[in-house]
């Protein structure tokens, strides 16, 4: 296995004292970066990091920034169907009731849906299961000009693998070491992957069970294995904190939000979005038309 290098974020900066209602827009990769050094444990999953207003004013900070992820988004589907080639893959991570879907609903949800390809991998099928654990990942890649989302991924399968012994440990190591290859490749091939484990304490996640518990247009959220995967929360946490640790590159890094407030969790990936967006800058594509003769063309008709 190649050698690969994580990220430069120092993991203090979740620590940061803010002088700004909302630092995340110049420093989301900073503030949530899992760079050299990090401790999945010292992130306290009640902090909203680069952000000192309540849920008030999250919503608006949320607002403003999707606004401009809307038309980020617009640029790169437009200029892709002149020829760019680029695209973002967004990987959600996180145990049961994190927030992948609030963070699918309102963030990836102010965009235009005809460019955003979202998959959520379930238990691979019979067919699946005679192929290497990636083959069904890169059937589900973004093409150029789209946002990817994986709500769950390639990383479930060296974390539930992990935790309940699914696949030796042999295998499992292999595994860390073809997932940065993976990765490695497809962002040499134009996609910039933007990582995230959205992170949540155990006391809220059983808070969050019981609503889903309590209200009946919620039940269909729930399933009898979320209570059974609770009992390995510490394991988890561990299997966690060695798949950021030995997947976390220059070119693909991880990033822990704390989640315990959804708001602050959808700002935040946001923020991560349209940074990964600014990086590639994408920009409308001229008119392949003479847009005067049109217009006389129009103004006659």
């Amino acid at each position: 296995m190649g050698k690969h290098h994580r990220g430069a974020s120092a993991a203090t900066a979740q620590k940061t004292t803010d002088t700004e209602p909302c630092r995340l827009a110049a420093n989301a990769a900073a503030l949530l970066g899992a760079g050299p050094g990090f401790a999945l444990a010292a992130v306290d999953p009640n902090s909203t990091p680069g952000f000192t207003g309540k849920k008030a004013d999250g919503a608006a900070a949320l607002d403003a920034v999707d606004a401009e992820l809307d038309e980020l988004q617009e640029k790169l589907f437009a200029a892709s169907r002149f020829g760019a080639g680029e695209r973002v893959l967004l990987v959600l991570q996180g145990m049961d009731t994190a927030g992948k879907g609030g963070v699918v609903r309102h963030v990836i949800g102010s965009v235009d849906p005809q460019g955003v390809a979202h998959h959520a991998f379930k238990a691979p099928t019979e067919e699946e299961k005679a192929h290497d654990f990636l083959w069904r990942i890169g059937k589900e890649m973004p093409g150029p000009g789209m946002i990817g989302v994986f709500d769950r991924s390639h990383y479930e399968d060296v974390l539930i693998h992990k935790v309940r012994g699914f696949t030796s440990p042999g295998e499992i190591e292999r595994r860390y070491g073809a997932i940065a290859d993976f990765e490695a490749q497809a962002v040499a091939n134009g996609t910039r992957i933007v990582k995230v484990m959205l992170h949540i304490s155990k006391d809220e996640q059983a808070e969050r069970l019981e609503e889903r518990l309590d209200r009946p247009e919620k039940h269909w959220k729930f399933a009898p294995s979320d209570i059974d995967e609770r009992a390995f929360w510490d394991e988890y946490q561990r299997a966690y904190a060695i798949a950021i640790e030995r997947t976390g590159t220059v070119a693909a890094p991880w990033f822990v939000v704390p989640a315990n407030h959804k708001w602050y969790a959808r700002l935040a990936v946001a923020h991560l979005l349209v940074a990964t967006l600014r990086g590639i800058d994408p920009q409308w594509p001229p008119a392949t038309f003479d847009v005067a003769a049109e217009k006389a063309r129009l103004d006659a008709s």
